[in-house]
């Protein structure tokens, strides 16, 4: 844990945040998670009350295999925000296993390395006592 970590975090209190701060406990605890529809079975994230597909009011948090693909990044060469100096750095959508896309960074490679369809798995970062947030590194046992 970073106790000088001075980026932006999650929201994790109030109405709009109790869905999202379900997701980062999961986090916290070592695992990721994502809502899945208990009625069509579809998972979902950013977490959310009903299902986009059927429109379903139920779900439960059912844990991911961790494991995805690069479907495309964004190298950034000039900082657009204070707490993220140090360029340059490539935002990543990467699409899990189970379908749902997330935006994170790859821990172990830098931005000129980067190529779509890169496998990789989940890893989490403590940076304080109440966030951990989830990022990526190359998956060496690469599965296809």
């Amino acid at each position: 844990m970073d106790p000088g970590y001075d980026k932006p975090l999650p929201l994790l209190t109030g109405m709009t945040q109790a869905l999202t701060g379900e997701f980062y406990r999961w986090c916290r605890a070592g695992e990721l998670r994502f809502q899945r529809c208990t009625s069509c079975g579809r998972f979902r994230h950013v977490p959310r009350p009903m299902c986009p597909a059927c429109g379903s009011w139920e779900s439960e948090w059912t844990r991911s295999t961790g494991r995805g693909r690069v479907v495309t990044w964004t190298v950034v060469t000039r900082p657009m925000h204070p707490a993220f100096t140090a360029v340059p750095y490539a935002p990543v959508v990467i699409e899990l296993d189970e379908g749902v896309r997330v935006v994170s960074t790859i821990t172990d490679c830098p931005p000129a390395e980067l190529q779509r369809g890169l496998r990789v798995r989940v890893v989490f970062d403590a940076v304080t006592e109440a966030v951990t947030l989830p990022g990526f590194e190359r998956d060496t046992e690469q599965t296809e």
